[in-house]
């Protein structure tokens, strides 16, 4: 399994990268999505400070830059989980059993597509298509894709990750 991780679980580390990352201006409008990836990277969120700095440092609302980081899936205003588990629910996977395997993540993590588990473990995220039909249903593991997924498949996958996310770093 990949280890690409979110650097969600641990403490936010927003001041001090906003600082880094804001100091290195100047910047224009146009620069607002490839700073908003950074600080996802840096924080793991998109932290309300954030918003507040990027808005004045490009002469943005506080509204526009909120709806460019609603728009995107790659931002997110609440901290993810350390490990991202991502369902494929587009039509192709949906009739190969997807709903199934949701349910099941839903269960083993306890949590509703869009959370994060209260240890921040785990985000469980669904998407309308990942562009991969013919492995369908599909699931994104810290960015590796699993295909052929069935609820059992999804289990094992599911506890994999969270006996790695016990291991000591």
């Amino acid at each position: 399994m990949s280890k690409e991780r979110n650097p969600a679980s641990s403490p936010l580390p927003a001041e001090g990268a906003l600082d880094r990352i804001l100091d290195g201006g100047p910047f224009a409008r146009a620069d607002l999505i490839g700073l908003l990836h950074r600080i996802q990277a840096e924080c793991g969120h998109i932290p309300r400070e954030a918003v507040v700095r990027l808005s004045e440092r490009l002469g943005l609302t506080e509204e526009e830059i909120a709806s460019v980081v609603t728009f995107y899936r790659a931002f997110s205003f609440a901290p993810r989980g350390g490990h991202r588990i991502t369902v494929c629910t587009g039509t192709a996977c949906h009739v190969r059993g997807a709903r199934r395997v949701v349910d099941e993540c839903r269960r083993i993590l306890g949590i509703e597509p869009g959370g994060t588990t209260p240890d921040g473990v785990c985000t469980l995220e669904t998407v309308n298509c990942v562009g991969a039909c013919a492995l369908g249903p599909i699931v994104i593991a810290d960015g590796a894709t699993h295909g052929h997924m069935n609820p059992g498949k999804a289990a094992d996958l599911v506890a994999e990750i969270l006996s790695e996310a016990d291991e000591p770093a």
